[in-house]
Order: C-alpha cells, then sequence, then structure tokens
C-alpha cells in the first residue's frame, strides 16, 4: 500500500475492508468511515456503489485526482461479486491508493471472491469485522455493547430479557436499546425492559422455555400461543425448550460445592444464567429431565416436518415438561 501510514481503528486509513453478512454491521462501518471523513471536510464526496455499478474503468475515474483537491469516500458494497476486470482494477488500486480518498470494501467473507479479500489484508487494508450473530450469547454480548456505547449500565437480566423480547434482528435489538438508553433514567433492569417491551416479551421462545421448566403449564401455553400467533418460528421453540430443559440437567448433574465461577466456566454458562436456572431446577429429578429430553426430541421431529400441526406438537411437549417439571 502507498506510503501514507495508517492505523489499524483509523477510520481514514486509505483502504477499510468491512467483512462478514451482518448488515446493521456493514452499514456501521461505512457510516463509521464517512462520518469521519466530513468530520475532516464536510463537503467530502460519497459515491456509495452496488457491484454492478463499478465496471471497468470506473474505479479509476472515481479515484482520479480532482482540481479542487476534495476528499472522497468510495463504497464497494458485495465486492465478492464483482467481474474479473474489475477485480483488477481493485487489485491495482490497492497497490497505490490515491490522496484524499478512502476506499471500503464490503465483502461477505466466504470463499467467493477470495482472490480480493486476501490481496486487500495484504495490502494492509484496515480490517472491521461483521459477523452475522447466529449465537445467542453474541447478541447478548451485542446489546452489552450498544449500552456501553451509549454510556449507560444495564443488569445482565435486562440484557437477556432484551435479547429474549426482541429475538435476533440486530436492528431492532439496536433500535430498543438507543430507545431504553434515551427513556429511562437511573438503572436499566429486568422490569424496566418488561415494561417497554412486555408483549414481545411474552411472545418469546424463551419466555415460553421458562414458563415450562418453572413447571407453570397454563402461563407456558398462554406464551406459546401468543408466540405463534405473532410469528415466532416452531424451530426457535423447540430450540428454547431443548436448551431450558439441558441447563437443568447440566447443573443437576455438576459437582456439588464448586465455586460460582467455576461452575459457570465447567457449564458454559454466564454466572446470573446458573442463578435462574438453579431457581427453575426445584422439583426436578433425574427421570423428569429424561421425560422432558424425549419430548423437546418428538416436538423438533413435528415441527421439521414429521408431523401434520407444529402448535399442537408444541403444546404436548410444554405440558410434558411443564409437568415433569413437578415429577419429584
Amino acid at each position: 500500500m502507498a506510503a501514507r501510514s495508517t492505523k489499524a481503528d483509523d477510520p481514514l486509513a486509505p483502504v477499510t475492508l468491512a467483512v462478514g453478512q451482518e448488515e446493521l454491521l456493514l452499514d456501521r462501518a461505512v457510516q463509521q468511515v464517512v462520518a469521519a471523513a466530513r468530520a475532516s471536510d464536510p463537503d467530502t464526496d460519497v459515491r456509495d456503489l452496488a457491484p454492478g455499478e463499478l465496471q471497468p474503468g470506473t474505479l479509476a475515474e472515481l479515484t482520479s485526482p480532482s482540481l479542487f483537491a476534495e476528499r472522497k469516500v468510495v463504497v464497494v458494497r458485495q465486492a465478492q461479486d464483482l467481474g474479473a476486470d474489475t477485480v483488477k482494477d481493485v487489485r491495482a488500486y490497492l497497490a497505490a491508493p490515491a490522496e484524499e480518498i478512502t476506499l471500503v470494501l464490503l465483502h461477505a467473507g466466504g470463499a467467493k471472491g477470495k482472490g480480493l479479500l486476501d490481496a486487500a489484508r495484504k495490502a494492509g487494508a484496515r480490517e472491521v469485522a461483521c459477523p452475522k450473530m447466529t449465537k445467542p450469547a453474541d447478541r447478548l454480548a451485542f446489546v452489552r455493547g450498544e449500552f456501553r456505547a451509549a454510556g449507560r449500565s444495564a443488569t445482565p437480566g435486562a440484557c437477556q430479557a432484551l435479547v429474549d423480547a426482541i429475538g435476533s434482528d440486530l436492528r431492532e435489538l439496536a433500535s430498543a436499546c438507543a430507545q431504553l438508553a434515551a427513556d429511562v433514567e437511573g438503572a436499566i433492569d429486568e422490569e424496566v425492559v418488561g415494561r417497554y417491551y412486555t408483549g414481545r416479551a411474552e411472545a418469546s421462545s424463551f419466555t415460553v422455555a421458562d414458563r415450562a421448566v418453572e413447571g407453570r403449564t397454563a402461563e407456558a401455553l398462554e406464551a406459546l400461543r401468543w408466540a405463534l400467533a405473532t410469528g415466532v418460528a416452531p424451530v426457535l421453540v423447540t430450540s428454547a425448550l431443548a436448551q431450558g430443559v439441558r441447563s437443568i440437567g447440566k447443573l443437576a448433574s455438576a459437582p456439588s460445592g464448586m465455586r460460582p465461577g467455576d461452575l459457570a466456566r465447567e457449564l458454559g454458562m454466564p454466572p446470573w444464567k446458573i442463578d435462574r436456572v438453579r431457581q427453575q431446577m426445584r422439583g426436578w429429578s433425574a427421570e423428569g429431565v429424561a421425560v422432558a429430553l424425549r419430548a423437546v426430541a418428538d416436538a423438533d421431529a413435528a415441527v421439521k416436518g414429521g408431523g401434520y400441526d407444529p402448535g399442537y406438537a408444541l403444546e404436548k411437549a410444554v405440558v410434558a415438561i411443564a409437568g415433569a417439571a413437578r415429577s419429584r
């Protein structure tokens, strides 16, 4: 890359490479660069291009010296889909990026277009990770980070309740965090989240699971029916039920006398969740866990095509799990 020095965290680096498939994070990577450029020069010209808009020769035209030496940000989305000739242009540019221009490449990160990805990394591009957040733990960490970025603190229970209520949509999670940070004075706790998102929280697959493993049959069925009515996928409910029952089994079989921190590491759960599961496991027996796991397996097979009525299969599982919770 050119002699212009950069830092890994400098949004005005000659080239920024945003890698991943999480749209919110990709958009934020672009916004960060644009904001930094316009803070340096309010008249910064921003060109945001889809792959089809970047033809051979287009990049050279966009990055050619200007009579007015204006700052420019050139954003190339879905860079993995660029044609071979255009990739050659981009690779040539990476070897000698222009002054006062920041190139932002958005790349999905897979095998497609990997040559361009490797070339940008070899050239020393600033890289921003934008992975798809498929795991609940990742979304939980994202929520914590949103509150920290807003200068606010939220209890672990509040963060978990928000993830349970909103689900996997990162944009909605970010919006909810921003709303709570702006509206709520003082501590952001589980009660506050429930007050703002009670309707959605009741529709959460994890709420269904929590009520079932606590033996609260009527409440679990009510939450299940509301969840399905509001569009929660049946497979998410079976996943939450399985996670709830397995957590009971893992904690029940853990060695006694372990310190909370050691126990958390051993079971792969945060300490606050261990406290919640410990409260939920009252009334459970080893036989009850086995019955509940069989019920979850039957429901999972049914909602994945083995049954004609996923809702009925889930109701059967919820009743069985809640009954098993009172088996001792």
